[in-house]
């Protein structure tokens, strides 16, 4: 599977608390970010 870095602005507060959640659990933020959007387009194709 090819990857590819991308740039995202997200608020720091939210950033910081998710990323601490992501390592109390083992996660990657970047592969809950991916799951994420794979779940919307998902959501997107139903309707």
């Amino acid at each position: 599977m090819d990857s590819k870095n991308i740039t995202l602005r997200v608020d720091s507060k939210i950033y910081d608390k998710y990323r601490d959640f992501c390592k109390k659990k083992g996660l990657l933020v970047s592969r809950q970010v991916e799951i994420m959007m794979e779940e919307q387009m998902k959501k997107g194709a139903r309707k």
